[in-house]
């Protein structure tokens, strides 16, 4: 029992004490928990009824649990508003988009249609805007420049020269892009019918943040060859980027003054432009880099940038629709790493953008069923030459700042792209590559701007600062695969090195209260006559054992001598202490065995005798015999 007295009110709170049979007796412990077989779970989740059926349905297609339901009053004008902008941004974005994989540009168009119409039918999220992203196109690059590099297709000209068939070589990415695109949606599929959704809680933010600053990285050296007009050796592997700066140092007297000067124009009008949406950003209901674009082809068509000064432009764009094909399944054994690295990277961005906003919003999402939904996206999209797709930030920001409410905005956009591929894709045909590439650095902003994490990590957890910068480092220095898989392993390794120093303490107990605090840390909490209250912060288990026994005798300093001699000390408090303490194994389950002690775990008392019993307790309170 224990008596409260604070601000004249009396507080008495009475606990019952029950050793371990009495416990036991009081809260009917089973012994056999009934549990459904493997066949009995099996025969429930196949079982044909209409109620099933219909569950099973609205679960696996969300669209029909939602569009019935569908306001247009509510709903349509902010979903309207939405669309349209966010149809807009994936024009620009697309094309700049399409200088990364190094891939024809007028593929990117259906990347921004077919898959946002499947994601509108299986989404869980009411608000991410699915597309083309940065990060997503340059590890889908990186797989094609590999397995079709320029070399690869050199023909011998007239008078010695040296030509390029850019064609065959763009046929073969684009075959390449195809199959990871597939490979990655088949594992997407596959990881959330497995109810796999969870794998993503072992990606924390710190190493999503600081993967994704690291590939920014990648994108923006990938674009400066286009900025300053050059060409460059390719390279792969670890350090390919420093490699790639070495060279375009090298190059750097070789550079084509006229495709200069554009991408400095387009860098200062972009520039502004993204500033004026960023400052009026609530007078505006259309993002204004559309504008800038079409000015720009404008001026490249009319002054004949191409065949007066020789500035690369992005050339035919047919318009119309492609029929689906199968790609070519001979390359899925030369991209399958790639592929699941796409898949789990693409995931991550998305369901954490689409968690973020279903919190803000007061709705869930499903993490299998997104998973299924961008997995379908992508397989789809495969048959339809598209690259791999995922939640876009800014367009997402876009599509939500807006007045976006639901997936209608995401099918709205779908239509804004269509009508382009229909009937304007001859308008971009002009457009100066180095427009592209700046946009690309202007739209990176967003990124960079990740670098903020790092004083704020080093205030809150040196932990995750440490997380942030190896696998910024990580991916930096061995590319975008190897990088993830290096910055996961290490985040694991954290984590086990977590668990195997956490912070150990004795509590005792605050005067007039029940509150038991740490005696080191707080001055009022006084340890209670006879007993010994120690805290760990993470569990036992076979790993940490020992340490959690070094600490223990650590933390009861009077104890040590006696259990390793056996002997009394002198000079000590005559609450000396006599037990016996040893650890067992046993398929990594830690067990503790006391003689003549007790436990106390949150209040509850249980009397521990001389035989052996699983401890799963945040406190122990030992009290020992008095000599």
């Amino acid at each position: 029992m224990g008596v409260s007295d604070h601000a004249g009110v009396t507080v008495c709170v009475e606990r019952i004490i029950l050793d371990e049979l009495k416990l036991e007796e009081v809260a009917q412990r089973q012994t056999e928990i009934q549990r459904s077989s493997i066949k009995e779970k099996i025969c429930d989740s196949v079982r044909c009824s209409v109620g099933q059926w219909k569950i099973w349905i609205l679960k696996w297609i969300p669209l029909l649990s939602w569009i019935p339901q569908y306001s247009v009053r509510e709903n349509g004008l902010g979903d309207l508003v939405s669309g349209v902008s966010v149809g807009i941004m994936h024009l620009p974005q697309g094309r700049f988009t399409s200088q990364l994989p190094e891939c024809p540009p007028q593929k990117i168009n259906y990347t921004s249609f077919y898959p946002v119409l499947v994601y509108f039918i299986f989404g869980t999220s009411r608000h991410v805007s699915i597309g083309t992203f940065a990060v997503i196109s340059i590890m889908i690059g990186s797989v094609s420049e590999r397995l079709a590099p320029d070399d690869h297709f050199l023909t011998n000209g007239t008078n010695g020269s040296v030509l390029m068939d850019t064609e065959a070589r763009d046929v073969q990415r684009v075959k390449v892009a195809a199959a990871t695109t597939l490979l990655c949606g088949i594992f997407q599929v596959l990881l959330g019918l497995v109810r796999f959704g969870f794998l993503v809680t072992y990606l924390s933010e710190p190493l999503v943040r600081g993967y994704t600053t690291g590939a920014a990285t990648h994108v923006i050296t990938s674009q400066l060859k286009y900025m300053f007009g050059v060409s460059p050796r390719r390279f792969s592997g670890p350090l390919q980027l420093m490699y790639t700066l070495v060279e375009l140092g090298r190059l750097l007297p070789q550079t084509h003054i006229a495709t200069l000067l554009i991408s400095l124009v387009a860098l200062t009008a972009l520039i502004i432009v993204k500033e004026i949406n960023s400052c009026y950003s609530h007078r505006l209901l259309l993002p204004v880099p559309i504008e800038l674009m079409v000015v720009r082809t404008l001026v490249s068509h009319y002054a004949d940038l191409r065949a007066v000064n020789g500035v690369d432009v992005v050339g035919e764009i047919p318009s119309g629709l492609v029929p689906p094909r199968v790609p070519e399944v001979g390359f899925f054994s030369s991209v399958v790493g790639d592929a699941f690295a796409v898949a789990v990277v693409g995931y991550a961005i998305s369901i954490s953008l689409g968690k973020t906003f279903a919190l803000k919003h007061g709705y869930k999402v499903d993490s299998n069923q997104e998973l299924v939904a961008l997995g379908l996206s992508n397989t789809i999209g495969g048959f339809f030459q598209c690259y791999s797709v995922t939640s876009s930030m800014s367009r997402s920001l876009v599509q939500e700042s807006t007045g976006g409410k639901t997936q209608v905005a995401g099918m709205i956009s779908a239509v804004i792209v269509f009508i382009t591929v229909l009937k304007l894709g001859p308008l971009f045909e002009q457009l100066p590559t180095a427009v592209l590439s700046s946009i690309v650095f202007v739209n990176l902003k967003g990124m960079f701007m990740q670098c903020q994490d790092i004083p704020a990590l080093w205030r809150s957890s040196r932990v995750d600062l440490l997380v942030w910068l190896v696998t910024f480092l990580c991916t930096v220095l061995l590319n975008l695969d190897l990088g993830l898989a290096a910055s996961i392993i290490f985040t694991l390794l954290t984590v086990i090195c977590r668990t195997q120093h956490p912070r150990y303490s004795l509590l005792g107990r605050v005067s007039d209260t029940e509150l038991y605090l740490e005696t080191e840390s707080y001055k009022e909490a006084k340890a209670i006559p006879g007993i010994t209250i120690f805290r760990s912060s993470a569990m036992i288990y076979y790993a940490n054992a020992e340490l959690y026994q070094e600490a223990l005798l650590k933390k009861v300093p009077h104890t040590t001598d006696e259990l390793h001699t056996g002997s009394k000390t002198k000079n000590k408090p005559t609450t000396a202490f006599s037990f016996s303490f040893f650890l067992s194994f046993f398929l990594s389950r830690v067990e503790l065995t006391f003689q003549s002690s007790k436990v106390v775990a949150n209040s509850l008392i249980v009397r521990i005798g001389p035989q052996t019993k699983v401890i799963k307790n945040v406190f122990l309170c030992f009290r020992f015999k008095q000599k």
